[in-house]
């Protein structure tokens, strides 16, 4: 019994951490459009979008918001909500398994509101065919009873802006994306902006970031705000422990970095391993996904959606035809010496 409340306790520790980590998240978002850094393309189409929808007094068009996670998709439907200033409904597509759950959450919004749907490529057949009608004629069809004497009953909804977000726009099926008036697509941020985004956010924390350490946060944040921010906190953990609280130094930042593993070219554990597996135990590759995943004992998911899209881009892996392959780069980034025989990339 006692081992059982032992364990009831740290899974209270550990959701109380996590929910401490959202908070900290949440707090480091931008309130405003004006106030969102970086992604200047997308910023001032959507800008023109919604500055248009309130000049005319009608609800803002749907808007969908593709790239890879981190970078700002979840805040610019906070920012939507707050410039068209209608209350924001979140949920996610593995959460909409069926018509019936969407039918709930689009009969409760109100005119104005925003209904953001996380990973929009991964809801139910029928329930993205229910909101087919309810984005283009705003009302959704009730179906009551079943087999013959099955009725359906159509209900009005009011005006309210659908914002997708989405990792794999390739999946979204076409009517599901010709319904949205705004598409925008986020790329990875680069050192200078990720720099801003780091001093604003220390600012909000009420930390001394110096110049040097925001540079090397930036450097080793794979391109992601999100990223970015963890790290920050990470930094300020350690000058904590190290008694140098509220002054974030280059020494601070290197000392974070390495205790957590992140090294100079923002791979973490799970990255090198995936590297260190392929080139050591198969020559370099090409190797399949689901036996280089075992093989790290993650799940095929993972190592294609976590590791391999910044490994890639970083030159580090290729994906080829017959499976994932090392190049040059790679075994120089681990300190190993490239196999004299065999196909490498380079």
């Amino acid at each position: 019994m006692a081992d059982m409340a032992d364990m009831g306790d740290q899974r209270m520790v550990d959701g109380g951490a996590q929910d401490s980590e959202r908070a900290a998240e949440a707090a480091l978002r931008p309130k405003r459009l004006e106030d969102f850094i970086g992604q200047e393309v997308v910023r001032g189409q959507l800008s023109v979008v919604l500055r248009s929808a309130r000049a005319r007094g009608v609800t803002a068009d749907h808007v969908l918001l593709s790239g890879p996670p981190g970078l700002g998709k979840t805040t610019l439907a906070m920012i939507i909500a707050a410039e068209v200033e209608g209350s924001l409904r979140l949920t996610s597509g593995p959460a909409i398994q069926h018509a019936g759950d969407l039918a709930a959450i689009l009969s409760s919004l109100e005119e104005g509101d925003v209904l953001f749907i996380d990973e929009i490529h991964r809801l139910a057949r029928t329930a993205e065919e229910m909101l087919y009608l309810a984005m283009e004629d705003y009302r959704v069809d009730i179906v009551v009873g079943k087999g013959p004497g099955a009725t359906s009953i159509p209900l009005s909804l009011p005006p309210f802006t659908v914002v997708g977000a989405t990792t794999r726009a390739g999946l979204l099926p076409a009517p599901l994306r010709d319904r949205f008036g705004f598409t925008g697509h986020l790329d990875f941020y680069g050192p200078g902006e990720l720099t801003r985004i780091l001093r604003r956010s220390a600012g909000l924390l009420g930390v001394d970031l110096e110049g040097e350490a925001a540079s090397e946060l930036a450097r080793r944040s794979r391109g992601t705000p999100r990223i970015a921010n963890r790290l920050l906190r990470r930094v300020q953990d350690w000058a904590e422990v190290h008694g140098s609280p509220g002054r974030l130094d280059l020494e601070a930042a290197r000392g974070a970095l390495e205790v957590f593993e992140v090294d100079p070219l923002g791979l973490d554990r799970l990255d090198r391993q995936v590297l260190h597996a392929l080139c050591t135990r198969f020559g370099g590759g090409p190797v399949g996904l689901t036996t280089l995943a075992v093989s790290v004992g993650e799940e095929p998911e993972t190592v294609e959606t976590v590791a391999e899209p910044y490994l890639v881009r970083e030159g580090l892996m290729v994906r080829t035809p017959r499976g994932r392959a090392a190049t040059v780069a790679a075994y120089e980034h681990l300190g190993l010496q490239a196999p004299a025989e065999g196909v490498l990339f380079t």
